[in-house]
């Protein structure tokens, strides 16, 4: 379990630390951005690295299942930053997707993924799962942030049914009993038959304004997200 009770302070919605990694998922006190693509402010990645002690490392995010080594110095295409030095701040941005950070409590080994529903049926969660266990990790646990709940989650029926078929878990149905589709739960249940420890912090980005929201608030949403950094340290789990 985490080191101590989560922190809610800014830029944080939830912060906490597990072995020689410390974490947190913002909120829509902190814009992160969607890329230098678009001219969204860039101020948002480095007030969240610098909170956590670090130069932030950000992806181009594609809605794929492609898995990148986190670097400063490179936003490489991706959907998954695996993270193995310290001084690295690892980020995901997301506006309804679903965002989670991977930590290994005994080895200096982490990961963010970003998982949309087109990432999620790919299998984008599992992808960072083995790429962390290709560098050695073993035990991992999984904090699975904020995201549109699947009694909001409205899609066509044949695309519940497409992506039902890859991830039963994810079906769903919006309180207007009409085809939904839970992303966060397709994550969760990927993750737990990966063996790895989740915990779900839940919350609905389209029904919470305290998340950006893309079907909530259309192209004026920003980013929230997640965030992690390895530190100096043991490695053997503890503080």
């Amino acid at each position: 379990m985490p080191a101590h009770a989560p922190d809610r302070s800014a830029p944080f919605w939830f912060r906490s630390d597990l072995g020689v990694a410390s974490f947190g998922f913002t909120d829509a006190r902190t814009d992160l951005g969607r890329g230098p693509a678009d001219g969204s402010p860039a101020e948002g990645p480095g007030v969240v690295a610098a909170a956590l002690g670090g130069r932030p490392a950000l992806m181009r995010q594609v809605h794929g299942a492609t898995v990148a080594v986190a670097d400063p110095e490179a936003q490489p295409e991706a959907d998954a930053l695996v993270l193995d030095r310290t001084g690295v701040v690892a980020i995901v941005r997301v506006a309804d997707c679903v965002p989670v950070v991977l930590v290994d409590p005994d080895r200096p080994l982490a990961a963010v993924v970003h998982a949309g529903r087109v990432g999620m049926a790919s299998g984008v969660a599992s992808a960072a799962v083995e790429a962390m266990r290709s560098r050695g990790a073993e035990r991992l646990e999984a904090w699975v942030g904020p995201r549109a709940c699947g009694s909001c989650y409205e899609v066509p029926a044949a695309m519940a049914d497409e992506v039902a078929a890859v991830e039963p878990a994810a079906r769903a149905t919006t309180r207007r009993g009409t085809p939904g589709l839970d992303i966060g739960a397709g994550v969760v249940a990927q993750l737990r038959r990966a063996d790895v420890v989740v915990h779900d912090l839940g919350g609905c980005t389209i029904e919470d304004e305290r998340f950006w929201s893309h079907r909530r608030q259309g192209d004026a949403a920003g980013r929230f997200g997640a965030a992690v950094v390895l530190h100096e340290g043991s490695g053997d789990g503890t503080p």
